[in-house]
């Protein structure tokens, strides 16, 4: 691994970079982060990333490729963003950005009888040991409130 050190242009690179990804709202992927922690975020989890960075030891330093620190930045970037976030439904759209949101539209997918839903309510539930995402819907036209479930990953 080249020697990536705060306040040089690789590391302002990969952080920039970074952030601006996502910060911002691309194609499929939307921002996990709500705006009003994003400036305390970016602070917290650069320090916290640059702590990791200077205590990997030599040999670690040498097996590190630009991939994994890539990964590793993110991964503290979640992870810091969930200590900052006030409510438990910003807290999965964190833990789950892929997954349908509140106030998202969601199509009951009938060929004839097409009809949209809004998210109104999420809350996780587990089954045994399989964790699930509930979402509660209401229908667009009719108002009925209808629930679904997505299998998490462990």
């Amino acid at each position: 691994m080249r020697e990536l050190q705060p306040n040089t242009l690789e590391s302002s690179e990969l952080v920039e970079q970074t952030f601006n990804f996502w910060f911002s709202d691309n194609e499929h992927i939307r921002s996990p982060f709500p705006e009003y922690i994003r400036p305390i975020l970016k602070e917290k989890a650069v320090d916290a990333f640059f702590k990791w960075v200077s205590s990997l030891n030599p040999k670690a330093k040498e097996e590190v490729n630009d991939e994994m620190i890539a990964e590793k930045f993110e991964e503290i970037i979640f992870e810091t963003a969930m200590g900052l976030v006030l409510t438990d439904d910003e807290k999965i759209t964190i833990q789950y950005p892929f997954l349908p949101r509140l106030d998202d539209e969601i199509s009951n997918n009938e060929e004839d009888n097409k009809q949209l839903s809004k998210v109104i309510d999420r809350s996780f539930l587990k089954e045994g040991d399989t964790p699930f995402l509930k979402i509660k819907l209401e229908n667009g036209i009719t108002k009925e409130i209808w629930e679904t479930k997505f299998e998490l990953p462990l």
